[in-house]
């Protein structure tokens, strides 16, 4: 049995993660956060520990340190700094992945510092966490915390130009995203049978090919395959037809084309509880569904609902899958 402490990485120190960490510690859940404590708002009760399950005394952020090149300036990310974030990240995965921690959390990073100050070659936290992991398959899903019925996508391609999306939703491609999913929400969520609802690339899901031929040419007859050893899909769908609450209560999770398809319903419905999950790790990872907020950084605007929400489902997650 792994202990129950959720890791809660650091994220880029010059935006709004350093000030959420307090923030969520009336969030029930049983957290250490691992950065350099210079970087924490002034005044944070903070105690330093050694290991994830160290005992630490009530009200006081557990902290496992570790030290970056510089300071942090709110609003204003240190390209000295981004090596630090990255280091942050490996460590915490060795940590839960040798049995220390439960899973973890991530806060938000710059891809964009990381990429100037230490050539991070990853489009973002899921894919670095996958090849830390082994290179495995994984899949990027947004989960809603506040509304019902639950809102859950997981977009078949992620970090791409749109005009590249048509090429890249391969069969394989979106074979995998199903897969993925439904194998998640069995171990992860507790859904013993899932529904998903599987989006067009289209307008209209292609409107019977006069639309674009993607539907019936390749997306029905794969879903029909799925059918066939056991799956309950529904799709193509209509992506502008899927996300109101009536049609949410006929699926567990919608596989969507591309990015925006998916992310426009979440975080319209549920911007301040969405969590982002990424699916197929061999350990448990969620996120606030929100970046670094270098605008708002250091001023004290910034709100703690969805990493206290990303917490909180890391917690359940692990409970679900017995750790």
């Amino acid at each position: 049995m792994k202990p129950g402490r959720i890791i809660l990485t650091c994220g880029e120190p010059a935006g709004v993660g350093p000030e959420l960490a307090p923030q969520a510690l009336g969030s029930g859940v049983d957290f250490a956060w691992m950065g350099d404590p210079r970087h924490l708002p002034a005044g944070t009760a903070f105690t330093e520990i050694l290991s994830p399950d160290d005992p630490v005394p009530a009200g006081r952020l557990p902290v496992l340190r570790h030290d970056f090149a510089a300071p942090a300036l709110p609003g204003h990310p240190d390209p000295a700094n981004a090596a630090g974030v990255i280091a942050v990240i490996a460590r915490a995965v060795d940590l839960v992945m040798g049995g220390q921690a439960a899973g973890i959390c991530t806060l938000p990073i710059s891809k964009q510092a990381l990429k100037e100050g230490a050539g991070f070659a990853f489009p973002g936290h899921t894919e670095y966490l996958a090849h830390l992991a082994g290179d495995v398959p994984v899949a990027m899903m947004l989960a809603s915390t506040t509304v019902t019925p639950a809102c859950r996508v997981v977009p078949a391609t992620i970090h791409i130009p749109l005009e590249d999306v048509p090429a890249a939703l391969t069969d394989d491609v979106l074979e995998q995203a199903i897969r993925i999913t439904h194998a998640a929400m069995i171990r992860d969520f507790g859904i013993v049978a899932p529904r998903l609802a599987v989006a067009g690339l289209n307008p209209h899901a292609g409107e019977g090919g006069t639309m674009g031929r993607q539907e019936t040419a390749r997306i029905a007859p794969l879903l029909d395959r799925l059918r066939a050893k056991g799956f309950d899909l529904f799709g193509p769908l209509p992506a502008d037809t899927m996300f109101h609450a009536p049609a949410r209560t006929r699926y567990d999770a919608a596989i969507c084309a591309y990015h925006d398809q998916a992310l426009i319903p979440i975080k319209t419905l549920d911007f301040d509880g969405g969590v982002n999950v990424t699916l197929g790790l061999p350990f448990i990872r969620t996120s606030p569904d929100h970046g670094t907020a270098f605008d708002i950084a250091g001023k004290g605007l910034a709100s703690p609902s969805s990493t206290v929400a990303a917490l909180r489902m890391a917690r359940d997650m692990a409970a679900a899958r017995g750790a």
